[in-house]
């Protein structure tokens, strides 16, 4: 089990804070320079009586002869839909665009403009967790496969900042966690020794994939999964379709990498591979760009060694730099329906697609990555 212990940091204080106001309501304390006093009644707190403490609207339920609240003071709905949306534009080099002001974004949902209520842009630690194919199926001992599985393994860990966490999964018949997130290298190296000699022969992709996303679905902040796979599944319990709703639904950004692209054409030009495996290994590529695209992600097939450092590069510049979109939909129905999401840059003034110029003046072709859609709350009956 993954220990998810540093993302219980708002519950913990919460708890902290709620004893606090316990153990002040039961007598006087002496307050210190640096901390702000609780408003107390006019004439101070009587034995017993409890401390008058500021009221949040959304948690408070109104009653016969309360005040009203100050004019100005922020409310919100506490049954609204807030809807987040990280997005990532990037030119064909797999660069990250900066500045784009935030009246060049439209966000679609289910075809209907929505208007946008928060707009920035940052760069943050990212939380990766890299879930990696490792079964007998292909990665036997000093195999090409087994090679490259490693080369890009331990090239992308290399890449990493100080700050950022990492998780390492590694699956075949079902997926191990070998190393929690962490900002320790020395574990996550620790973790990445163990990946000598397979176990089982079987693949379960589709399995390990919704695990890991289902896990990190509450975490807050830059997160994704990093998948270095072949593509193949052989046994796994999920389907296809349901693996796909399944990770839309957890809304974990999934960057895919697939292994063995010039193996298989090395094969398929010698009549190596028969008309099943080819098929397969078509469907192996579909798997994973169509997990990485409906997830907000991207999907890289590379063939040559060289190309890891581009990849890695391109996942760093779309995970660090985002840009934050939050709306409030119209479409408030608490339905529990998958809504899609589509977004677009546009003239304001012309409602014209964009056009992006480099420093010459040249248009620049560009991609826009965000996630396919999200599953609207159900109502609590």
């Amino acid at each position: 089990m993954l220990h998810w212990k540093r993302y219980l940091v708002i519950p913990v204080v919460c708890v902290v804070a709620g004893f606090l106001a316990t153990a002040d309501a039961q007598g006087p304390k002496k307050e210190s320079s640096e901390t702000v006093a609780r408003p107390r009644k006019k004439g101070g707190t009587a034995p017993g009586e409890e401390a008058e403490l500021p009221k949040i609207p959304s948690r408070t339920m109104k009653k016969e002869g309360e005040q009203k609240l100050p004019e100005g003071l922020a409310t919100f709905r506490s049954d609204a839909t807030t809807v987040s949306v990280d997005v990532a534009v990037i030119d064909n080099k797999g660069r990250f665009i900066p500045k784009i002001p935030g009246g060049n974004f439209r966000v679609l949902e289910d075809n209907v403009p929505q208007k946008i209520a928060g707009f920035s842009m940052g760069e943050a630690p990212m939380t990766v967790a890299m879930v990696i194919e490792f079964s007998n199926l292909y990665q036997q001992y000093w195999s090409e496969p087994w090679y490259q599985t490693l080369m890009a393994t331990y090239g992308f860990v290399e890449t990493l900042k100080p700050e950022d966490y990492v998780a390492i999964v590694a699956y075949d018949l079902r997926p191990e966690i070998l190393s929690d997130f962490t900002t320790d290298r020395r574990q996550t190296q620790e973790a990445l020794q163990r990946l000598r000699i397979a176990a089982y022969s079987e693949s379960n992709l589709f399995d390990a994939l919704v695990d890991t996303a289902e896990r990190m679905s509450e975490i807050e902040g830059r997160k994704a999964i990093v998948c270095i796979s072949s593509g193949v599944d052989t046994f796994s319990k999920l389907t296809f379709d349901k693996t796909r709703r399944a990770l839309q639904n957890a809304g974990v950004p999934i960057y895919a990498l697939g292994l063995m692209q010039a193996l298989r054409e090395y094969l398929d030009a010698r009549g190596f591979l028969g008309p099943i495996a080819r098929l397969d290994f078509l469907q192996a590529d579909n798997n994973l760009r169509t997990f990485a695209k409906e997830t907000g992600g991207m999907a890289f097939l590379p063939r040559f060694y060289g190309e890891f450092p581009s990849i890695f590069r391109a996942i760093h510049e779309a995970l660090r730099n985002q840009y934050m979109i939050t709306y409030n939909p119209t479409n408030q129905a608490r339905d529990g329906k998958f809504r899609k999401l589509k977004v677009e840059l546009v003239n304001p003034a012309t409602n014209e697609p964009l056009k992006i110029t480099d420093e010459k003046g040249k248009p620049i072709k560009y991609q826009i990555i965000a996630k396919a859609g999200y599953t609207a709350p159900r109502e609590v009956e």
